[in-house]
């Protein structure tokens, strides 16, 4: 089959690989679209160290069920299909009671960390455990189903947030998740939220997916940009935001999170760039921050499909580009450049002949 491998940073080339034989607890998935992940991207140059090469990436996936193990339980040859990113070992004490996220097992689909390595879905097919596999209604269609991945990761970081009706919310970077972030506070019934990045582009379309206000910044006033801090304090009667959710990972957004926070507040932590970032500790201890870490899903997925479904979160708007496979790696570099408007990308494995 074809897939997509990077065989050193920022290489990507289309290579010719064995298909997966899937184990008896496995289906195998022809893969019909596979979204260009934040992560993927920000792993394509070895800074995350999550991605080491060779290796084939992608874990944001959708598809139709070309085989069946032996002990993958009732699914069958060409039902639609979508996959969560965790592989989770099922048995472990987090498994059992429902925290898959936090499996002591944990492999992610498209990741190599040194601890393992485990190829992606920007390949013709891929093998996934029937445990983790999801059925797609018919009306949604493969490309939006690439990102109901994305929709789990946001909704699970709002049900930890756990904002009141009435409250005020910050979410901090108006990325992919930030704008799902967005969305999702709107479904948990958050009806103040604000909502900060450093483009204007990205600001106008959280406008038009429902936030409250926009702020063009993350710190100081210089560039013309906004002291974002102080304009939330100022916003909100000197008080702060009640809830932040933070979605870039970077030192100076996290340091915003926590100066935008009202005392006693929760700073949900989602984005995940840098491995280590200063913390303001005498700030948190002495305002009482709680700081929450977000990681992945665990059990949002069915929710995740009925709302794309009935389109009560809708991740048209953030769909810049569905593309073949064979386009990636010109794609990838248009991502990892930060072209301006380019948002989500989708990639289209084509079959061979």
């Amino acid at each position: 089959m074809q897939a997509m491998q990077m065989n050193e940073y920022r290489k990507l080339q289309m290579v010719d690989i064995a298909v997966p034989e899937p184990a008896p607890e496995e289906v195998l998935i022809r893969v019909a679209a596979c979204g260009i992940c934040g992560s993927d991207v920000h792993g394509y140059d070895g800074s995350t160290g999550r991605r080491i090469p060779p290796l084939v990436m992608g874990h944001e996936a959708s598809g139709v069920i070309a085989a069946v193990g032996a002990a993958a339980g009732e699914y069958i040859a060409g039902e639609r299909v979508t996959f969560d990113s965790t592989i989770s070992c099922g048995a472990c004490g987090f498994c059992k009671t429902g925290a898959i996220n936090l499996c002591d097992n944990r492999q992610v689909l498209g990741v190599s960390c040194g601890d393992y390595r485990r190829n992606g879905a920007f390949a013709e097919y891929v093998a996934v455990p029937a445990r983790i596999v999801y059925r797609l209604p018919d009306t949604l269609g493969f490309a939006e189903a690439a990102m109901i991945e994305a929709v789990s990761v946001a909704l699970h970081a709002v049900r930890l947030a756990a904002p009141e009706p009435g409250s005020t919310a910050l979410v901090v970077g108006a990325g992919m998740i930030g704008l799902l972030i967005l969305q999702s506070l709107r479904v948990a019934g958050c009806k103040n939220i604000l909502v900060t990045d450093l483009e204007a582009g990205r600001l106008e379309l959280a406008t038009q997916l429902g936030a409250s206000a926009v702020l063009l910044g993350y710190a100081g006033a210089q560039a013309g940009k906004e002291d974002v801090a102080a304009r939330v304090r100022r916003m909100t009667g000197g008080r702060g935001a009640d809830v932040v959710l933070e979605a870039v990972g970077s030192a100076p957004t996290v340091r915003l999170a926590i100066d935008a926070a009202r005392k006693g507040a929760t700073v949900t932590l989602v984005g995940n760039v840098a491995p280590e970032v200063p913390l303001p500790l005498q700030s948190v201890v002495s305002r009482q921050i709680r700081l929450q870490g977000s990681c992945a899903s665990a059990g949002e997925y069915p929710e995740a499909i009925a709302l794309l479904a009935s389109k009560a979160i809708d991740v048209t708007p953030m769909l810049s580009a569905v593309a073949p496979l064979s386009e990636g790696p010109r794609w990838f570099e248009r991502l990892y450049a930060r072209e301006a408007n380019l948002m989500k990308v989708v990639l289209t494995p084509e079959p061979s002949a």
